[in-house]
């Protein structure tokens, strides 16, 4: 039964609840993609779809457009999955389970999706609706963004004539995103070796924290259960002779890592625990405000493999402990904008090595190189190699743009105040687009979310409601 089909507007939700019943977190969009393809082919639309699962869906100009530009409406197919620890959905194979709650919908125990589901949902909307006014509308549907971006940097833009673009891709309403930062995807891998070692092993697990986005929420100062396993496992190397089994937190790169476990073997276990303990202490009181429920526990477990040796302990300690996390520098252009960052989002062992996988971001193209290079320098140090890939650019603030003027003009209208104009940290796929089209106008926006890439994500019906009606405002008036 249909959980949203009472919310306004009406078709936006429908279509929404549709694409959350199809599962589509990132590399497993194959689905929703040809769900897509086949909703433009049944209203006669223009339909492109390539290898990476990317859609273009086209829709003609109503009448008194056809002189008009086009415009393209602009989100991706993909989401973040992430559950509580206590939810057994398999989000490889099932949809979500929504709910009401209030003025907000969210889904039990995962993530929403909202992000960018309902920019998906908009712009199938709009492409169907025969009352809405409108120049060529091309919807660009792109895949993986949420890994580095990955559809955008291989589509094939040749089918779109649109220069100006509605990317509904931000979280706060009445918040239009005018340029961003750029970034790579960092992959550190430090060889180990592993040798008998008599003693009790243990598990160090964090827990508790608040995570999030690690392109929006980065400089709040929010802690990083990887990071903390660096201070952990050197507290226990410290207290006794202690040998590493295996580090592993986080499942996506650009999320701050909530939750993490290292698995010790140690010839002392009493004097590890009193380290965890005091270091423990010493946590709470330093992240008191940003991560309350911040947790450590340390138990009794049983090793995969036998124990690194003394060596290996003492360089993945190392890198664990040396690798940077969170703001590096915060721009001199436009306070309060962060304009470097890194974050370490995934670390995991196989039984020959240790991995850490890191998100960089950076407004300035020679900073983010040099953040890269730090991490080269200090992997190469410990024996260890350094991967970049997903390079994505920056997206440069236009100082005229014909739609940024005419979506403020719509919005004061609407709200009778005027949005805030800013550039973000986080990446959107305006960069790669304004590359891929020359002279392409842009302008990111979208409705409230609250907690995205968490399963507390609600997105705010209400807020929904004003957006879909801004978008159809200014498509309407794109002649």
């Amino acid at each position: 039964m249909a959980v949203l089909s009472n919310l306004e507007p009406k078709r936006v939700f429908e279509i929404f609840e549709s694409l959350t019943s199809i599962p589509h977190g990132s590399r497993n969009t194959k689905a929703i993609s040809d769900w897509c393809v086949k909703f433009g082919e049944e209203r006669g639309l223009e339909c492109h779809q390539d290898a990476a699962n990317n859609v273009i869906l086209i829709a003609p100009a109503t009448p008194g457009y056809e002189n008009a530009p086009a415009v393209i409406l602009q989100g991706h197919l993909d989401m973040v999955c992430e559950k509580d620890p206590g939810c057994a959905k398999n989000m490889e194979t099932e949809g979500l389970d929504l709910f009401v709650e209030g003025d907000t919908v969210g889904a039990r125990g995962t993530t929403l999706g909202a992000d960018d589901g309902i920019a998906v949902a908009m712009a199938l909307a709009a492409l169907e609706d025969k009352t809405l006014q409108h120049p060529r509308l091309e919807a660009v549907l792109t895949t993986d963004e949420e890994i580095g971006m990955l559809g955008a940097m291989v589509m094939d833009v040749s089918p779109l004539q649109g220069r100006q673009m509605l990317n509904i891709d931000a979280d706060t309403e009445g918040m239009f995103i005018v340029g961003c930062a750029g970034g790579c995807q960092v992959t550190n891998a430090l060889p180990v070796h592993r040798a008998h070692f008599a003693g009790e092993t243990l598990a160090i697990k964090v827990s508790g924290l608040v995570g999030g986005h690690s392109g929006m929420e980065i400089g709040t100062g929010r802690a990083n259960a990887n990071k903390l396993q660096g201070r952990l496992l050197r507290a226990a190397c410290g207290a006794a002779d202690t040998r590493l089994v295996s580090a592993a937190g986080g499942a996506k790169d650009n999320a701050i890592c909530a939750a993490s476990e290292t698995v010790i073997v140690t010839a002392d276990a009493a004097a590890v625990r009193a380290a965890v303990e005091e270091l423990t202490r010493a946590l709470k009181r330093e992240y008191r405000v940003s991560d309350p429920n911040l947790s450590v526990n340390v138990e009794t477990a049983e090793a995969q493999w036998a124990p690194m040796d003394a060596e290996s302990t003492r360089r993945v300690a190392t890198l664990l402990t040396c690798t940077p996390f969170g703001v590096q520098t915060m721009s001199q252009d436009m306070p309060g904008l962060v304009q470097t960052s890194l974050n370490l989002g995934i670390m995991y062992t196989d039984e020959d090595r240790q991995v850490l996988r890191a998100s960089i971001r950076s407004s300035v193209a020679t900073q983010k190189k040099a953040v890269l290079d730090q991490l080269i320098c200090l992997t190469e140090q410990l024996g260890g190699t350094t991967e970049a890939e997903g390079d994505y650019p920056g997206w440069e603030y236009m100082p005229q743009s014909p739609l940024r003027e005419r979506m403020v003009e719509v919005y004061q209208e609407q709200y009778g105040k005027e949005p805030t104009i800013k550039a973000m940290h986080a990446g959107v796929e305006c960069g790669l687009f304004s590359e891929k089209l020359p002279g392409l106008d842009c302008v990111s926006f979208g409705p409230e979310l609250s907690d995205i890439h968490t399963p507390r994500e609600r997105m705010h019906i209400a807020s929904v409601q004003r957006t879909w009606e801004l978008v159809k405002e200014v498509l309407k008036r794109s002649k």
